[in-house]
């Protein structure tokens, strides 16, 4: 396969999908919400040709593109799904949905995947062996989009195959793309506490049981868990956000709620690390008089990129679009649910940069700003077929 033969149906394809991009961006919707973004992309499928299309985990889609010989099965994937953000972009296809934004390139994703299986479809007597498009709701909502779809049969029959997941970057500029192999971005889990004691005045704090100062004790000594117990060789974060204690200047409340995450890469001492965070904030809050109760909503696990594959679409991704575009990433402490997939299939999930600060577009992901360079839409999905094809053929 001449990649010279794909970049040419990139670049004639790619306005069509910078169209279906920006239409996905004006027609955000929330996780497990999908229903609008789910029949528009089946609608793309069907008018480029896809027949064989299944919808999985209610407001997904998995589809297949057959090579005209049978081979093996490669997935890629694409999450679809908006977030709860109100845009700020002055742009003519801003979001028409007031406080859903795609604010993390998930329409990005959607648009160059539809590129991709385009193009797979003109070339379909180059390939042998068949690739799944699977495009997946509720990504950014735990529990998440990718574990209802591993409960469907149609995705279950797939047996263990490679999976490819590709994501947009604005701090990378366009142009480039980046992998890491081994273990890549971290688990998350997210923390809720209740500390309770009891409220009055605050000018007679002989009477009460404070728990703003219990909480304040909590959040101090809870980073012990990171800085004296977790090992040094294993990245850890521990972050409280939200602190809520409706009190006044003089009233001293009942209860403090707070929130937070803690997120690791390595999934024995996450349970460990939570199990000793619960003994914790409880035992402190105890020994000031009050309570604490600490509920974990147990998010995605840690993301890993099989060695092997990666390095092959690594070694892919600098034939297509040159070493000097091929960077290595550092670790990073976001969390994502293709995870999931990455714990039982060799998988890789590698960034496409989408930044470009001559115009401007530079603002982070889940930020009300986030915008992308168009123009990545083209080495995106035409990227993807290829990748998509070399695995096949190994």
């Amino acid at each position: 396969m001449d990649s010279q033969k794909i970049k040419s149906l990139a670049q004639t394809y790619a306005p069509e999908f910078v169209v279906v991009r920006r239409h996905l961006h004006q027609n955000p919707e929330l996780s497990f919400q999908e229903y609008n973004t789910c029949a528009y992309l089946k609608e793309q499928l069907v008018s480029l040709g896809v027949t064989d299309i299944e919808s999985v985990a209610t407001t997904g889609l998995l589809a297949t593109i057959n090579g005209d010989k049978p081979g093996k099965t490669v997935l890629l994937r694409s999450d679809i799904d908006a977030l709860p953000i109100l845009e700020e972009n002055k742009i003519d296809y801003a979001s028409g949905n007031p406080g859903v934004m795609h604010a993390c390139g998930h329409d990005a994703h959607s648009a160059s995947l539809l590129l991709c299986a385009k193009i797979l479809l003109e070339l379909k007597g180059d390939f042998s062996g068949s690739v799944k498009l699977l495009f997946q709701p509720a990504e950014e909502l735990s529990p998440g989009g990718a574990i209802k779809v591993m409960q469907e049969k149609a995705y279950v029959d797939l047996g263990r195959i490679p999976h490819i997941g590709q994501h947009v970057r604005p701090d990378m500029p366009v142009g480039k793309v980046g992998f890491r192999s081994g273990k890549f971005m971290a688990s998350m889990d997210e923390l809720f506490l209740t500390v309770k004691g009891k409220g009055g005045h605050a000018a007679m704090p002989e009477k009460l049981i404070d728990p703003v100062l219990i909480s304040s004790h909590i959040i101090v000594a809870a980073q012990q868990l990171v800085s004296r117990m977790a090992d040094p060789k294993v990245p850890s974060v521990l972050s409280f956000g939200k602190v809520i204690a409706n009190g006044a200047i003089n009233v001293i409340p009942d209860e403090v709620t707070i929130e937070g995450t803690f997120r690791t890469f390595d999934e024995t001492w996450r349970k460990s690390a939570l199990e000793r965070l619960t003994k914790l904030v409880t035992t402190m809050a105890e020994a000031m008089g009050g309570s604490c109760e600490l509920k974990i909503n147990h998010g995605y696990p840690h993301l890993k990129n099989e060695a092997l594959l990666t390095e092959d679409l690594r070694s892919h991704s600098q034939a297509y679009l040159g070493e000097e575009n091929v960077e290595e990433l550092d670790q990073w402490m976001a969390a994502e649910d293709f995870a999931y997939y990455s714990q039982q299939h060799p998988a890789c999930f590698y960034m496409l940069g989408v930044g470009n600060v001559e115009k401007n577009i530079q603002s982070g992901l889940h930020t009300p700003t986030f915008n992308m360079d168009e123009s990545a839409l083209e080495i995106g999905g035409g990227l993807m077929a290829w990748l998509a094809i070399k695995t096949l053929s190994l």
